[in-house]
């Protein structure tokens, strides 16, 4: 996952509850140097440190990952399994230009949210009038 994209993250960077908007804030994991924190819980491999990324670990992909990245897939528009790959092939700062221009916002180029399809930076004001925050208008 690219934290740039996470709701949370973006909540966080826009500070979101000073506009009357209740979202959680996250930091991120990596940025706050921890692993994935949807499966660090099943997987003693990422909570010991043991590797970094999943697709070092010899069960890659694992039905863990599998069922996260086929809900990110029908529900966020992305994959966990073809960003991992993709780091794999071509390193992580080929990743996040390529996510950088992947999810620009068409009016200001900021980053829009992979949970919403939202802007937090020009279209906020959409954010506060909608029911579901995590959800895709067109979903």
């Amino acid at each position: 996952m690219n934290c740039a994209l996470c709701s949370g993250y973006l909540a966080l960077k826009h500070d979101v509850k000073s506009r009357g908007i209740r979202m959680p804030y996250c930091a991120g994991c990596r940025p706050r140097n921890k692993q994935c924190s949807f499966l660090k819980k099943r997987c003693g491999l990422l909570r010991n440190s043991q590797v970094r990324f999943c697709f070092e670990c010899a069960d890659y992909p694992c039905t863990n990952l599998v069922h996260l990245n086929r809900r990110y897939q029908t529900f966020f528009r992305m994959s966990m399994l073809d960003n991992l790959d993709y780091i794999q092939r071509n390193g992580m700062n080929a990743f996040l230009n390529r996510e950088a221009e992947k999810w620009k916002c068409p009016d200001c180029g900021d980053i829009i949210s992979c949970h919403n399809g939202t802007c937090f930076h020009c279209h906020l004001d959409n954010l506060k009038n909608k029911r579901g925050k995590y959800r895709w208008e067109d979903d």
